[in-house]
């Protein structure tokens, strides 16, 4: 059964830190494109970040500088890595494998 489960989202204040984690399960992670996609209330789902089977890796405009993206094979965990949050960055984030596969997505909360 493929599980892909994203944890640590939550309240945060502007400038603030969060580490999102979207472990997996079911299916060949290390085989396979990871991303982060995140909606905003009102908004399309747009792309984050997104990560190479080798570690390659791609960012929004929006984030660049900001957030990282990374893998850990072992763990079959893909991990995005959000600094100096802003207000605008309010939105609940998907993990996705290969284009295909969606978790079930993590609110974040960027607020005074």
């Amino acid at each position: 059964q493929v599980q892909l489960v994203e944890s640590g989202g939550g309240l945060v204040q502007p400038g603030g830190s969060l580490r999102l984690s979207c472990a997996t399960s079911g299916f060949t992670f290390s085989t396979y494109f990871m991303s982060w996609y995140r909606q905003a209330p009102g908004k399309e789902r747009e792309l984050v970040a997104e990560i190479t089977k080798t570690g390659g890796t791609n960012y929004a405009d929006a984030v660049k500088g900001r957030f990282t993206i990374s893998r850990d094979n072992a763990k079959k965990t893909v991990y995005l890595q959000m600094n100096s949050l802003k207000l605008e960055d309010t939105a609940k984030y998907y993990c996705n494998a290969g284009f295909t596969l969606w978790g079930q997505g993590i609110l974040v909360t960027v607020s005074e």
